[in-house]
């Protein structure tokens, strides 16, 4: 079974903002392949069911972003699934607003929910799914920027970075981790760089 777990931050208040694009692939996952992520597990909202014909759970952790391991490490233990099974999709603030990036193991490279991740599994070998959040000028606080709800015009561009976000997902259960970094690991618009 797959564990595709979308990071983020539990309460209302942040249910519109950067930090949370985690929470709405795995909501927009849930939708597309009719899975109800409403049940209590380990401090996580999950919830199983098939994508691409593969057993798989979605998962919330509930604990707040910088905690997000301690509530991935029991749900893996009490599953039996390993980091091999494991997809993280999360908000990437050093890549480009919309861009998006498929990794099959690595650093946390400063995201703090990410970093709770590796030092509660104890390896960084999990497959990621970074979703682009800069906004292309320079912040006065990161901080600010992530929790703060998203401008109301950017809302299409939200739309389709989501969409993109949950069609990763799929093509690595479908397909495998390399045929979708393939397909999906593109160079953010106006970068001669990959993203």
């Amino acid at each position: 079974m797959f564990l595709v777990a979308g990071l983020g931050n539990p309460g209302e208040e942040y249910a519109n903002t950067p930090h949370n694009l985690g929470f709405m692939v795995v909501d927009r996952l849930a939708e597309m392949h009719n899975i109800r992520v409403t049940r209590r597990d380990s401090k996580a909202l999950t919830g199983v069911g098939q994508i691409a014909g593969r057993d798989a759970m979605l998962a919330k952790p509930q604990t707040f972003m910088n905690l997000s391991g301690t509530s991935l490490a029991p749900l893996m233990e009490k599953h039996l699934l390993t980091a091999a099974d494991l997809i993280l999709v999360y908000d990437e603030l050093a890549l480009p607003w919309t861009s998006l990036r498929i990794k099959p193991r690595g650093s946390s490279a400063g995201h703090n929910g990410v970093d709770s991740a590796i030092r509660s599994l104890g390896t960084t070998d999990f497959v990621r799914v970074r979703l682009g959040i800069h906004p292309g000028h320079p912040l006065s606080s990161g901080i600010d920027y992530l929790l703060s709800p998203l401008k109301r015009s950017l809302r299409k561009e939200l739309e389709q970075l989501v969409a993109d976000g949950a069609d990763a997902v799929v093509s690595i259960i479908a397909e495998g981790v390399e045929k979708a970094m393939t397909r999906f690991n593109r160079r953010a618009p106006g970068s001669n760089e990959e993203a």
